[in-house]
């Protein structure tokens, strides 16, 4: 405002002043209206007052203790409605079993959604500190403990200055992330109906504290699963001749299967096919009656994801065929549903860099190579705009973090603030810039 006022006291004691001058000096007054207030800075600032950032901690750490596993949350839900009742924040409650939808705001458009995850991987913790899971054989191994306690944290930013919020954040809790799809089915219960845009995230031991690293365009991998039964006739090993071995079968199945990508796909199309479950007989010296095998397959393209799926069922059935064997192959869709490509968008990460950089710095903002892990975030991504990064937390005061769904797996939560803070500036600044430049909402229909 003082820049403002110091441009108009210039231009009235000017008696020189021509209409072109006038035009001057109102074009650079919109200029900095326009200019974005430091808002940014200030979440984060509010998101590391010891209060605040012990607050969040506290949470985090509640959730650790007691891990729960996909569509099993109901410790976790329990507890995030109670943090939302006392923050005197609306929500649904249950969406798709166990998830949260609440909202801050106007209630009016435009709605921009935040999302995190809250489900546990069924590993037993083999860190020892005071807030071990309490739970035998399951902990929080990915750090969606701590994307709850950082969406909690934008929430109660966002809250704090809800009368500035030029429209609607939804805040979404989602469950069953690991393989369950519940991303799927928030998406079938209406989580997103009148959302245009959507922003989610995950903590990664790869970057430095206090950098986050994304891209436009494919950053995660479709996903899907597949398990195959071949079958022959049982026999002595010592008489192979009256056998039909379906070991020889599926051991040229699994062959043939790693041919999809070293000799049927472009060098430059990423895929993946992995064999990881190999199992059959009882016995050394008897051939089995059949043999299962299991694995997964991912690609950065729909098109190509499609094809592989195509082409694993006609290898496997082909292969057993060739060894006198019967195969049956099962992609595994009711329990294991396929994730599609997550893919960024890239009017949506001219965003994030805009407001990353204004609050961490351009330095901290780095370029994240896809990766063909999988993220149901795709689920939402796939319907309307989406958006999806990496928030660093490898700090050197502290040793060195293992990667997620490793039973020494750590969260930093230094990196609470960051989160929290983030999450509430993109929502934040996403509706006052959607308020100043209305354009059609244009939600992408494109089903895997």
């Amino acid at each position: 405002m003082k820049r403002k006022r110091s441009l108009v006291r210039v231009f009235r004691e000017s008696s020189m002043a021509s209409t072109k001058s006038l035009h001057l000096i109102l074009l650079l007054l919109l200029i900095f209206v326009a200019v974005p207030t430091d808002s940014s800075k200030e979440f984060l600032q509010r998101a590391r007052e010891p209060e605040f950032y012990d607050w969040m901690v506290g949470i985090r750490r509640r959730i650790h203790e007691n891990p729960e596993l996909g569509f099993e949350e109901f410790q976790t839900s329990e507890l995030i409605r109670r943090e939302l009742d006392a923050m005197e924040i609306t929500y649904k409650h249950p969406v798709a079993v166990t998830g949260v939808v609440a909202s801050v705001g106007s209630g009016k458009p435009p709605f921009v959604a935040l999302r995190a995850d809250m489900d546990a991987l069924a590993l037993q913790e083999s860190v020892e500190w005071e807030h071990k899971s309490k739970v035998p054989g399951k902990m929080h191994a990915c750090g969606h403990d701590a994307h709850v306690a950082m969406l909690l944290g934008a929430a109660k930013i966002l809250k704090e200055r809800s009368d500035e919020l030029k429209g609607t954040v939804i805040l979404i809790f989602q469950p069953a992330e690991e393989g369950g799809g519940g991303a799927k089915k928030m998406v079938e219960a209406g989580a997103v109906e009148k959302v245009e845009a959507i922003f989610g995230f995950h903590v990664t031991s790869k970057g430095p504290l206090g950098t986050v690293a994304s891209r436009p365009g494919p950053i995660m991998a479709a996903n899907g699963f597949f398990e195959a039964v071949i079958s022959g006739k049982g026999g002595h090993g010592a008489v192979p001749q009256l056998a039909i071995d379906p070991i020889v079968a599926a051991s040229n199945v699994v062959v043939s299967l790693q041919h999809l990508v070293s000799r049927e796909t472009d060098p430059l199309d990423s895929q993946v096919v992995t064999v990881a479950k190999f199992e059959g007989g009882t016995a050394f010296n008897i051939i089995p009656e059949s043999v299962s095998i299991a694995g997964t397959f991912r690609a950065l393209s729909k098109e190509s994801f499609f094809l592989l799926k195509k082409r694993i069922e006609e290898v496997i059935v082909s292969q057993a065929s060739v060894q006198r064997c019967n195969a049956a192959v099962d992609f595994l869709m009711e329990k294991h549903p396929f994730y599609p490509v997550t893919v960024n968008s890239k009017e949506l990460h001219l965003h994030f860099q805009k407001v990353a950089s204004e609050m961490l710095g351009s330095d901290n903002l780095k370029d994240k190579q896809p990766a063909m892990g999988a993220e149901d975030f795709s689920f939402f991504s796939e319907l309307i705009p989406g958006y999806y990064y990496f928030l660093g937390m490898q700090n050197e005061s502290h040793r060195p973090l293992q990667p997620g769904h490793n039973p020494y797996f750590e969260i930093d939560e230094e990196v609470l603030p960051y989160g929290a803070a983030l999450h509430a500036a993109l929502a934040f600044e996403y509706l006052s810039e959607a308020q100043a430049h209305p354009v059609e909402n244009k939600r992408v229909h494109d089903e895997l």
